[in-house]
């Protein structure tokens, strides 16, 4: 826990784009839930609940063995399919109106989170042809 808080606040938190913030707390004070969803470590995405707009954070769960880190996957990586699977154990018990709810990715990765919901978003996408519209965050 004291790696990831240092984590966090020598690498993470400068990682976080102002724009992005900014648009949660939009969304979080229209009544939105804000959820972060990455395939990185679990365990060091949680500082993310920091961030005061963040409802829900859910990354790649590792096991531990007595609060030790043993670098063990616990269940699937989560990317593609997988992180659909993670959302929708999240959202099980929550009404979604998924036609008007929000997905910001920088990568075609998350295609079936954006093909989820009406109004995806690529933020700051360089390759040609993008599929969704392109935000330009920083």
């Amino acid at each position: 826990e004291h790696l990831s808080n240092e984590y966090y606040d020598k690498v993470l938190k400068n990682l976080l784009y102002q724009d992005g913030l900014d648009k949660m707390h939009e969304l979080k004070m229209k009544g939105y839930t804000v959820v972060l969803i990455s395939a990185s470590p679990e365990f060091y995405l949680n500082t993310l609940y920091n961030l005061e707009d963040v409802d829900q954070v859910i990354g790649t769960r590792f096991t531990m063995n007595e609060d030790i880190f043993i670098s063990k996957m616990h269940g699937q990586n989560n990317k593609g399919e997988e992180k659909i699977l993670r959302l929708y154990e999240y959202l099980k018990d929550l009404k979604v109106d998924y036609e008007n709810s929000y997905m910001f990715s920088d990568s075609m990765s998350d295609a079936p989170l954006l093909r989820l919901v009406g109004k995806p978003y690529l933020i700051n996408y360089r390759k040609k042809n993008p599929q969704y519209p392109v935000l330009y965050w920083r």
